[in-house]
Formats: C-alpha cells, sequence, structure tokens
C-alpha cells in the first residue's frame, strides 16, 4: 500500500483492530424511536414500579406537555396478553391523556383520560386487525390496546412537527455512526419522514444511505398505489430512496395475532389475526412488484411467512422474475417445508437475530402457548443458510438495541449477550461469525439494493468503512458484545470517532 502514500496522505496503524465494511440494518425505525427516546422513555425498564417512577417523573418534569406519550414497556411484566391497566397510569397522571407504546410497538397502554377521548367504552367493537383488551367480568377496556386497536387512540394524539421529527433523525443518526452504521432500511415511513430525510440531506448532514419503506395502508385497496409511486417520484434522490412498499401481514405471538398455522394453546384457539387478506395480498404484491417496487413484509408467524411467500410467488408467475428483492422481516417461526422457499424465490430473509434466545418473551409469553414442534423452528437462521438462502439482519430499535455487536453474539451463541445465563434457544440453529457479519454488511447491502457500491472492501466501492477495537475472529463469542466501533467513514468521510493519524514518514 506505501505506493499510494503521498506527502498529504494520513496514515492509521490499526494495531490489530479490525477493519470491517460498514454495518448496515435491513430494518429499523430510526424517526420515531429518535422521538421516543426525548419523551417518556421505558427502555430498559422491566418492573412496574420502575414505570411508575418514570412516568411520574417525566409528567412533573414537563407540567405543560398535553399528552404525556413515549413507550419502550415489555410486554413480559404484565404477563400473558399483556394487559397493561389504566389504573396504574390513572392514578399516576389522572387529569391528562396518557398513551405509551410497548417495546415491540405491538401494544399500546393508555389511562381513562385518553381512552375517553378516544371514546373507547365496554360497548366500543374491537376493529377487524386489532383487539381491545377488557375487564372478563365488566366488559369495560382495562388500557392495554392490540394492533389496530392502538389507532383508535393515536388518531387522536397531536401531529408530530417537521422539527421533532428532524431532532429525533438527528439523534438516530449520531447514534447509528457510533455503532458503525451508515446505511439503513426505515421500516415505516410516510411523507413527513420523507420530507425530515431529505431536509436534512439537502444539507449535506444526512450520512446515511436510507431505503425508505412506504406504509402500506391496510384499511385500503390497491387504489393508493398512485400515492405510493408519487412520493416514490418526489423524494427519490441523494440518498434517499423510497423504492419499498411495507406491508405488515400479522401481529406478534405474546399477544397472540401473529398469524399461526395451528392454533394457539388457549382457550379460545386463535391462530392470530391476518392483516392483510390472504388472497388480496397476492393481488396487492403483483402490482407493486410490476410497478418496480420491493416489498418489505412484516411476518412473524409461519402461517403470515407462508401468505407473504405465496404472494411472491404469485408476482413472479404473473409477471417474470424483475429482481426487486423482496424480503420477509422477523420470521420468529417458519414452518420447514417453507424454508427452502426462501432461495427458490430469491426472498432475503430479514432475521432480528437479538431476539433470538430465550427471553421472558419466549419463555413466559410464548413456549407455554405453541406446541413442541413449532417451537423447534423458532428463528431458524442456519436452515435458510443450509437451504442456500439469504439471510440479513436488522435490529428493528427501537424494539432492542441497534448496536449489532450483542446482535451478532446473541447470533452465534443463542444466550442472552448479557448475562449468559439463558437456556440455550434451538443451538443447531446457530451461525458462524462470518455468517453473521456478512448479514450485516453484504447481505444487507443486498437487500438495501447497494451491493454494487457498498457492503464489503473491494476496489471501485464508497469506503463506507469502519474500525473495530478488537478482531472479532481472535476473540471468545462471549466477548463480540463488548466490541465497540472506534471510526466510522461514510464515503471516506469521518462520521464517528477518529484513529491518531501518524506522518508518512512513520511508516518507512
Amino acid at each position: 500500500m506505501r505506493r499510494f502514500i503521498g506527502p498529504k496522505t494520513a496514515v492509521h496503524d490499526l494495531r490489530r483492530r479490525l477493519m470491517l465494511p460498514a454495518f448496515q440494518d435491513s430494518h429499523i425505525h430510526p424517526i420515531m424511536s429518535g422521538i421516543k427516546a426525548a419523551a417518556c422513555d421505558l427502555d430498559g425498564l422491566n418492573d412496574v414500579a420502575l414505570y411508575r417512577s418514570r412516568i411520574s417523573e417525566y409528567a412533573t418534569a414537563n407540567p405543560d406537555v398535553p399528552w404525556i406519550l413515549g413507550g419502550g414497556w415489555s410486554m413480559a411484566v404484565f404477563g400473558p396478553g399483556a394487559s397493561a391497566s389504566r389504573k396504574i397510569l390513572d392514578e399516576l397522571v389522572p387529569d391528562r391523556p396518557v398513551y405509551l407504546s410497548s417495546a415491540d410497538g405491538h401494544s399500546g397502554w393508555a389511562n381513562s383520560v385518553a381512552l375517553k377521548i378516544a371514546g373507547i367504552s365496554k360497548n366500543t367493537p374491537n376493529p377487524p386487525d386489532g383487539i381491545i383488551d377488557r375487564d372478563p367480568e365488566s366488559g369495560e377496556p382495562v388500557g392495554s390496546l392490540q394492533e389496530g386497536a392502538m389507532e383508535l387512540v393515536e388518531q387522536h394524539i397531536p401531529e408530530t412537527t417537521l422539527e421533532n421529527r428532524l431532532q429525533g433523525l438527528k439523534y438516530a443518526r449520531d447514534m447509528l455512526h457510533r455503532y458503525g452504521i451508515t446505511s439503513i432500511q426505515d421500516a415505516i415511513v410516510y411523507e413527513s419522514d420523507l420530507e425530515a430525510y431529505a431536509k436534512l440531506d439537502a444539507v449535506d448532514e444526512l450520512n446515511l444511505r436510507v431505503v425508505a419503506s412506504l406504509w402500506w395502508e391496510r384499511g385500503e385497496t390497491e387504489e393508493q398505489i398512485p400515492h405510493l409511486l408519487k412520493l416514490r417520484e418526489k423524494f427519490n434522490k441523494g440518498h434517499v430512496r423510497p423504492t419499498t412498499v411495507k406491508i405488515m401481514q400479522d401481529g406478534v405471538m405474546e399477544n397472540y395475532t401473529a398469524v399461526m398455522l395451528e392454533p394457539y394453546l388457549t382457550e379460545d384457539g386463535t391462530r392470530g389475526i391476518p392483516m392483510v387478506e390472504p388472497e388480496f395480498l397476492k393481488e396487492a404484491v403483483g402490482l407493486l412488484d410490476a410497478e418496480g417496487f420491493q416489498v418489505h413484509f412484516h411476518a412473524i408467524g409461519d402461517g403470515a411467512a407462508r401468505q407473504a411467500l405465496d404472494a411472491i410467488e404469485e408476482a413472479r408467475n404473473r409477471n417474470g422474475d424483475l429482481g426487486h428483492r423482496h424480503h420477509i422481516s422477523h420470521l420468529q417461526i417458519i414452518d420447514p417445508a417453507d424454508i427452502p422457499r426462501f432461495a427458490s424465490l430469491d426472498v432475503t430473509a430479514n432475521f432480528q437475530p437479538l431476539w433470538a434466545y430465550a427471553d421472558d418473551y419466549v419463555v413466559d409469553l410464548t413456549l407455554p402457548f405453541i406446541s413442541e414442534e413449532r417451537a423447534k423452528w423458532m428463528y431458524p437462521i442456519k436452515s435458510v443458510i443450509d437451504a442456500g438462502g439469504k439471510v440479513a439482519f436488522g435490529s428493528d430499535w427501537s424494539v432492542s438495541t441497534a448496536n449489532p455487536f450483542p446482535q451478532i453474539e446473541t447470533a452465534l451463541t443463542r444466550v442472552d449477550a448479557e448475562s449468559h445465563n439463558t437456556e440455550v434457544l434451538n443451538p443447531e440453529q446457530r451461525i458462524t461469525l462470518q455468517q453473521a457479519i456478512e448479514a450485516f454488511t453484504i447481505n444487507a447491502a443486498f437487500v438495501n439494493n447497494q451491493d454494487d457500491s457498498t457492503g464489503s472492501i473491494e476496489k471501485g466501492k464508497l469506503a463506507d468503512l469502519i474500525v473495530v477495537d478488537r478482531n472479532l475472529f481472535e476473540i471468545k463469542p462471549s466477548e463480540i458484545s463488548d466490541a465497540k466501533v472506534v471510526l466510522t467513514l461514510f464515503e471516506g468521510k469521518p462520521v464517528y470517532g477518529g484513529l491518531k493519524a501518524t506522518s508518512p514518514a512513520a511508516t518507512d
């Protein structure tokens, strides 16, 4: 390399530290999560007493805020079904509406004032795509709202301003750079989010490559496609690419809304809620594929995964293979018969690897309600790879940390990267370090349609690079989560950290 060193070249000795392509996150919620971090943030707390303390502190410190908003509460704290009580919030904040989303964003927790504003009473029917949790004796709403029922309250929350979105985006950008991430796929984007991305990019302050997943309104028909096309045409420039459409096909297993092929082991024997009717899903995906959109699915249950794969297969039968790199996120359970279809249909399995261990959500809220046979296929990352499928990783922040290192460690160990003392979850699904790094680099770049310019260290590619403070290939897997990025380059420009440079002569 010395022949390339000139009089103005900064020379860095990595001293056995590891240089990698910059990480890419293929499923994340940067703007909304950045906003939440500045609100009543319950992330990392796992006890009702701690929730009480944080909510009370925030309400006292913000007496003029009309709504107490935020979230991050754990569904496991409230037990099976995650029925969070409005009475707790009424006691803490009796005079203002309170609405807090769960850590995974699939449940809402409201006080009585918020429920009254939304007109939710014992006589309010469940929406088709959600559940109003009720007292089994009185029928009164208890305060927790599942999936589509959340919208009953959320539609009354004051609109988030562009300035709020910009502040949230800047917070997220700086955090991502700290973790060595320079490209993302934002998993839910509206026009107001695109305006924030475009404004920051226009003044060269975004310093991220953003693939924006335009939200598919599941209560509407294919008539929404012209609007999606207009958004793509208007905002597709610079570092922003609104070339993807996000379809949420089911909920989550903890509240029994994830779509399963077999009934849950609950009293009502539900199989979950398909958010988009499966036959119409085929029609919608076929039309989006024909218009040049990548489709980004949310599918937790094995039933939803099959419905998504069926829709992609139908689109290929109609349109041919147009190479739009469709992908399915989460994939908590995949039926073994469907695993080979990821390779045959060229569908990327977009896993969130930090979830692949036996935490409270799995042990207390999931395993008791599904069969042992289903449980064997929880987060089958290695099986997809072994069958020839492509696997990419994303964090789903703020559901869980955006830091890639604990995610990589969990993919290798299948235990809690913090305590290291949980049972190994389906040990046969552990993967190698090389495979995990590829899932956060070149494979994520493939999903983001950037593998021609990023995702690997090659001549002709952009200098999106990171330096890690240790060589991950020379340490124990249990130590990977302790690693830190010391330098992040975006197109060759340092956007986080730094290394002490020496003069060219020091290399002689």
